[in-house]
């Protein structure tokens, strides 16, 4: 294993259970189950197929000969006849029958709709999960001010908790984007070689309804209620292109919240999870590398751009098909599913193990509070008498001294001093310093985190409550 490439997502990034449904076992057994699934149709709408045959092929449907069709691939270089050869080979009685009337992509596309929707079945329990930590954190620490910041330029204060509903939110927007896409989940279907169900139609000798009835049953017996009503040889490869954008949108997400971290490690106010023994620089002991939000904002950049093939494949597909989406969306879908699996076990990695440091977020605070506790202070000194012009001077004086302390010399922000030694304000020490409570500068914040859980959020997690309890171990 040593000397071939190896993919990352393997390696390092992605779960084994996401890795299974893009697993070759998992596609070909898939095949089995739509030969069957199409064998029992077409014999209970009276095609000659015996009861022996369907159990026959039920026998050997997780019992896959892999060197035979490894072998055979070989020889007539078709992934498809290869697998009905040697299903054959096993289920000796069956076949004449396996695979009658399809063409490749009954099971090739009719699978990878399959694998795609159970993949973003576990990206759904896995962003609820997300969703449901974050919640967590945001209740815990709805009342904790902090220093609010526009082009990343100290703004008005808000609170650790609010800051995270603006995660949370862009999240729940992504999952509901899954749940629509899953409502409207449907199969292929059974359409035949450009989309005509010709070749049934003369199995059933023009029989108009037994070929409608056929693609209802075996959608029934692969647990669906819907199918494509008209497609090409292949389903249409704009569903690949709203999958991909979904994905998208999820990696999108998750890159606003690993930045945020990674800037608010910098300013040492939350980090990230940082183990005993982990080493965060191989030059400099002393760091602490936001290595996780770091690989989420990479794998997330990946997914991004990644989004763009099967938005290509679906605009230059040809007619009914061409073959240059194929080699293109076995890498390009895969891999997006398998990096925002990744992507989604390192946010809720993080969120996990956040160190929140109250002490560094009100050091911060107490720098910039007294500029914006000015006008507090002004419209107090006018209610005593003061002139609300002379006031305004002096404050824009004593600001532009303080900010010459802080910026030339160095020295903390002296501003409070300067306004409570100045007696023209008419107000005592204590009432300046009572006005410079950062909970008087949070707004609603506070409540804006019960309103948003109580109404959006917590009735979301309620129903999917058996979904909860995930937690992620990182590979490395």
């Amino acid at each position: 294993m040593y000397d071939i490439y190896q993919s990352p997502f393997s390696e390092r990034y992605s779960s084994k259970e996401m890795q299974y449904l893009f697993s070759s076992d998992k596609k070909f057994k898939t095949w089995r189950k739509l030969w069957i699934a199409l064998a029992e149709a077409e014999k209970e709408l009276g095609l000659p197929i015996t009861d022996e045959q369907i159990e026959e092929l039920k026998k050997y449907a997780e019992d896959i000969n892999y060197e035979v069709a490894k072998q055979r691939e070989k020889e007539v270089r078709h992934d498809v006849m290869s697998h009905v050869y040697a299903y054959g080979e096993q289920a000796k009685k069956a076949k004449p029958i396996i695979h009658l009337g399809a063409t490749s992509c009954f099971v090739g596309d009719n699978t990878d709709i399959i694998i795609m929707h159970e993949a973003l079945e576990l990206i759904r329990k896995k962003l609820i999960n997300v969703i449901h930590k974050l919640s967590l954190f945001a209740k815990r620490y709805k009342d904790l001010p902090t220093l609010g910041f526009t082009h990343f330029q100290p703004a008005q204060l808000t609170t650790v908790g609010k800051r995270a509903c603006l995660w949370i939110q862009d999240l729940w927007m992504d999952l509901q984007d899954v749940e629509y896409q899953l409502s409207k989940k449907r199969l292929r279907g059974v359409k035949g070689t450009t989309g005509t169900q010709a070749s049934f139609l003369s199995l059933f000798e023009g029989d108009h309804e037994k070929v409608r009835q056929l693609e209802k049953l075996v959608a029934e017996k692969m647990g669906y209620t819907a199918w494509f009503p008209v497609t090409g040889q292949t389903y249409p490869r704009k569903l690949d292109s709203q999958m991909l954008q979904i994905l998208s949108s999820i990696a999108q997400s998750a890159y606003k919240f690993s930045n945020d971290i990674r800037l608010l490690q910098n300013l040492k106010e939350i980090e990230e999870p940082f183990e005993k023994n982990q080493i965060g620089s191989s030059a400099m002991a002393y760091k602490r590398n936001p290595m996780r939000t770091e690989r989420m904002s990479s794998l997330a950049r990946y997914v991004i751009c990644t989004a763009l093939n099967p938005a290509i494949t679906a605009s230059t597909q040809w007619f009914e098909r061409t073959l240059d989406d194929s080699a293109n969306k076995r890498i390009s879908v895969a891999e997006s599913f398998l990096a925002v699996d990744g992507i989604l076990d390192i946010y809720l990695n993080v969120v996990d193990g956040l160190v929140v440091y109250p002490k560094v977020i009100e050091q911060r605070i107490m720098s910039e509070l007294p500029f914006m506790a000015t006008e507090t202070i002004l419209m107090e000194g006018v209610k005593r008498g003061g002139d609300r012009q002379e006031l305004h001077e002096k404050i824009r004086v004593h600001s532009m001294e303080a900010a010459k302390v802080v910026k030339m010399e160095g020295k903390p922000n002296d501003l409070i001093e300067r306004i409570i030694q100045d007696e023209s304000f008419l107000m005592t020490k204590e009432e300046i310093l009572d006005i410079l409570d950062p909970k008087n500068f949070i707004g609603r914040a506070p409540e804006q985190v019960d309103e948003f859980l109580e109404e959006y959020i917590n009735p979301i997690l309620e129903e999917s409550k058996e979904l909860l309890g995930l937690s992620s171990q990182l590979n490395v």
